[in-house]
């Protein structure tokens, strides 16, 4: 037996599924997919896009934040549908990072400026400092410059993991 609606946010089909041989129930998810998208590194090298590892980064950025989990999910997906959009096979890192970037930034302030951090490489704080001054994210126009300083301070990362 099969169910088949669109999923909440229209960009795939839900289908409810039964085994014809234990009896048991589960959902998948289904999305059209334009092309394979290939990302060009900095480097030159060239890897299969990956929604996983976009999803996995947005999550990192958004930890411990107060943004709904399907504000998140819409979020990859349009940025997802906007680089299958451009009608390109290969797009390049910075055009991912990009529209990462943009959209966080409407999103939660807090994960931009986290993603900001290590999408940008800061190496020194004066870069960072100058990024939230340039960004227009200076202590005059946050209302509480906690939210930024709390929010970067719960970020869990060890000199081991990889950016």
């Amino acid at each position: 037996m099969k169910d088949s609606r669109p999923s909440e946010d229209g960009a795939a089909i839900r289908r409810r599924r039964s085994c014809s041989e234990c009896g048991g129930r589960f959902t998948t998810f289904e999305r059209v997919q334009l092309r394979d998208l290939m990302v060009v590194k900095r480097s030159g090298r060239r890897t299969p896009f990956d929604r996983t590892k976009l999803e996995r980064s947005v999550a990192i950025a958004m930890r411990k934040r107060p943004v709904d989990q399907e504000r998140t999910d819409r979020m990859v997906s349009g940025i997802v549908r906007q680089l299958e959009s451009m009608g390109e096979t290969d797009i390049t890192s910075d055009t991912v990072g990009g529209l990462v970037m943009e959209a966080l930034k409407s999103l939660d302030v807090v994960a931009y400026v986290r993603y900001a951090s290590v999408y940008r490489d800061f190496r020194e704080t004066s870069d960072f400092a100058k990024f939230l001054g340039d960004e227009g994210l200076s202590n005059e126009v946050i209302d509480d410059p906690r939210d930024i300083k709390q929010g970067l301070g719960e970020q869990d990362i060890s000199p081991s993991d990889d950016a």
